[in-house]
């Protein structure tokens, strides 16, 4: 943002790039390890599931140079870990440890530094291997809760759920259970 004035950045949509992440479709699982400040935080908000390395220190540290988060930070840290908490840490710029991001459900899991991204991509496996169309489905319908009243959201889950119902996957998925197999799905 060095060398842009405030014009540039007005006409610059920066968010843009941060929409890509937020609207797609398909889960995304993030690994961090190290720091993630600023942009690096709004971003892991964006993500599914996050892992970290059990030194990743997180943050909102733009007040230090007299801004505030451009990137949705201070709507989403107060969803993700409380008002007083999020208020604390983007007031004050103080980082947040991984076992405490965790504690505060900013993030999933911790692991020891050489494990996060392993498990990351062990978990990625994992999802990928589910029905892909439920899986956009589930996600949709998670993100939701944020965003729709809860008799809204329910109701929205229950078109999903009846949608599904009618997929290739879920008759495989019932035959598996069943016929107490692993289910291999194709859609």
């Amino acid at each position: 943002m060095k060398g842009y004035g405030h014009l540039d950045m007005v006409k610059r949509d920066f968010s843009e790039y941060w929409n890509k992440i937020h609207t797609f479709r398909k889960p995304i699982v993030a690994a961090v390890n190290g720091y993630c400040v600023g942009g690096g935080t709004e971003t892991i908000m964006m993500c599914d599931v996050v892992y970290a390395g059990e030194k990743a220190q997180f943050g909102q540290p733009e007040i230090k140079i007299g801004i505030i988060p451009g990137a949705g930070g201070s709507q989403r840290l107060p969803k993700a870990i409380g008002k007083s908490k999020a208020m604390e840490a983007i007031l004050t710029a103080n980082l947040i440890s991984a076992q405490q991001a965790m504690d505060w459900g900013l993030i999933s899991k911790v692991f020891p530094v050489d494990q996060v991204i392993p498990e990351a991509i062990k978990l990625a496996e994992r999802i990928a291997a589910k029905p892909r169309v439920a899986a956009m489905m589930a996600k949709q319908a998670v993100k939701l809760a944020y965003e729709v009243p809860l008799s809204q959201g329910v109701q929205i889950e229950r078109t999903f759920s009846v949608t599904l119902a009618a997929t290739k996957d879920f008759k495989e998925g019932m035959a598996a259970f069943l016929e107490k197999r692993e289910a291999v799905f194709t859609d």
